[in-house]
């Protein structure tokens, strides 16, 4: 038996299993007026009775319902209301200006926009059908105890179109279906035990990938919901105190706002041995992952993925067998960002360029076939981000994967919350050394792919960056002059033989230039063959084409 998933799946089961329970607290410092604690009953009600307002309009379903606001219920209500009754929610960022607004607007057809008051005057001349102010204006839309007009469940229908940054291009428009987004909500909760006895805290903001898709995975499972309007360091940990919070997500920065919070805090930190912090779009320092262990006590859980793939494609958690580990040892393993989440097939083609498979990856661009053909070609969905092949030490077989990350320039930034990272070559065979890096290596974990010129079982090398150039580059950085470096010195003749840079080969000049660090002293040739510490002993088992870590 086949029923459709749709995100209606997730406010019905609130509302039977949880329907007494505070379900969202609101906003109470922002400009319209707070809707205060709803259980999920009356949230349900909400949505249906928004649904049943859009009803009187003469919307259609399948029309787009476009909202710009800060984290509040009533964007939630909107993400419910708009999409589980058969019309498309459009959540956009607000910190975008008029223009960018206005086309998102355009492109994606809104019929209704809901703006948050501090917008109005920037956004508010935006020509649309119904335009609605957030607050008492917008709260007209909730014919509380109305039924909303049946629609027959379509689990592959249209459920949100999120736009992409659009930083070297125009936005793109993700289209997400009921079905990707009840897959992402699974599959992530899953893997970071969402469940009826946790609290979460809304620091991520709800425009963002849906909030990564935590509030159809937070909804499913009974679990309430804080919502935090701005991000602040000291407030954050004030609600975790106050609302006994034990789950978030954010971006590096947030985990920087909270630590600098934690360092003024009297007291115990909130949260110690509870808290599970979830955290993408770049690699933190290894140093900071440490500190969020040792200074706040808390678990912290890296994934990877773009809005194109609702997000979830690699995560990486704290295994049982790391718990013998020194914090830094623990940290320098999560600093990677991990293995293909559930569900999720990965490989990379000849330029690393880091393909991906999975039920939650986009349906399409919103009326732009030709990027839609181009990033899901061969039935693969294209990331734009690239990783650095290069085959593992043996002895780092028993370490955490982690892919990647980093963009290929050849292609638009798509607005991923990936790491910094590089291009591939098929012919690199070691890593590049970066300041402040651990010394383990990284895997890609994925499946043959036909183009990929390096066997899966082999894996990838990759250093995170620090935010600067490597001291040192003993081969495969692939960024323009250093790129141009690589191929110039390091390119090795058919001896065999090793050559080494000028300038790493004389450690009186780079003591000159104040460039000590990672100094080869060899001399500037050798006849020393390069030993073949890659080669594989006996080929790998035949696993369908699939790799496991360790394999």
């Amino acid at each position: 038996m086949q029923t459709p998933m749709t995100i209606r799946d997730h406010l019905e089961r609130a509302r039977i299993v949880y329907g007494d329970r505070v379900g969202i607290y609101d906003e109470p410092d922002q400009p319209a007026p707070s809707l205060g604690d709803l259980t999920y009953g009356q949230f349900y009600d909400l949505a249906q009775g928004m649904a049943a307002g859009l009803d009187d309009l003469g919307l259609e379903q399948g029309a787009r319902v476009g909202i710009v606001s800060q984290n509040s219920a009533r964007l939630l209500t909107t993400l419910f209301g708009a999409s589980a009754w058969g019309r498309v929610a459009v959540p956009i960022n607000f910190r975008l200006g008029p223009d960018e607004v206005e086309y998102i607007v355009d492109h994606s057809g809104c019929d209704v926009l809901i703006l948050d008051p501090e917008l109005e005057d920037t956004l508010g001349d935006i020509k649309v059908k119904h335009r609605f102010i957030s607050g008492e204006e917008s709260d007209s839309l909730f014919k509380v105890g109305a039924e909303a007009r049946p629609w027959t469940p379509d689990e592959n229908a249209t459920a949100t179109i999120n736009y992409t940054s659009g930083t070297t291009a125009r936005p793109k428009g993700v289209e997400m279906t009921h079905r990707n987004l009840w897959s992402n909500a699974a599959i992530f909760g899953w893997h970071t035990g969402v469940n009826d006895r946790d609290v979460y805290l809304h620091t991520l903001p709800q425009f963002h990938c849906n909030g990564w898709g935590m509030p159809y995975a937070t909804t499913a499972m009974g679990v309430p919901q804080v919502n935090l309007r701005k991000v602040d360091g000291p407030e954050i940990l004030r609600r975790i105190e106050t609302y006994g919070v034990t789950l978030l997500c954010g971006a590096p920065a947030v985990v920087a706002a909270i630590l600098d919070a934690a360092a003024e805090w009297d007291g115990e930190i909130p949260g110690k041995g509870t808290v599970r912090m979830v955290v993408a779009g770049a690699p933190p320092p290894t140093r900071t992952i440490e500190r969020v262990e040792t200074e706040l006590g808390w678990e912290f859980i890296q994934i990877y993925g773009l809005t194109e793939t609702a997000p979830l494609l690699t995560i990486n958690r704290s295994r049982q067998e790391w718990d013998d580990d020194t914090p830094a040892e623990r940290a320098s393993k999560l600093s990677r960002q991990g293995v293909p989440a559930v569900g999720i097939t990965m490989a990379t083609d000849p330029e690393g360029e880091v393909l991906a498979r999975g039920n939650h990856i986009l349906k399409s661009y919103w009326n732009n076939p030709e990027a839609s053909a181009e990033a899901l070609a061969d039935d693969w969905f294209h990331t734009g981000d690239g990783n650095s092949l290069a085959r593992p030490r043996a002895s780092c077989r028993s370490s955490s994967c982690a892919l990647p990350i980093g963009r290929v320039s050849r292609r638009a930034s798509t607005s991923a919350t990936s790491g910094p990272g590089r291009r591939a070559r098929d012919d690199v065979t070691d890593t590049v050394d970066v300041a402040g890096v651990g010394r383990d290596r990284t895997f890609v974990v994925g499946v043959e792919h036909p183009a990929v010129s390096v066997h899966p079982c082999r894996g990838a090398g990759f250093r995170h960056a620090t935010g600067r150039h490597p001291a040192h580059i003993r081969t495969g950085l692939r960024h323009g002059a250093a790129d141009r470096h690589r191929r110039r010195h390091h390119r090795r003749p058919a001896d065999r033989t090793t050559t080494v840079p000028p300038h790493l080969a004389d450690p009186s000049r780079a003591e000159r230039t104040g460039d000590t660090a990672g100094v080869d002293r060899r001399p500037r040739t050798t006849d020393r063959p390069r030993p073949d510490r890659w080669r594989a002993e006996s080929p790998p088992p035949d696993m369908g084409g699939r790799t496991r870590l360790g394999a």
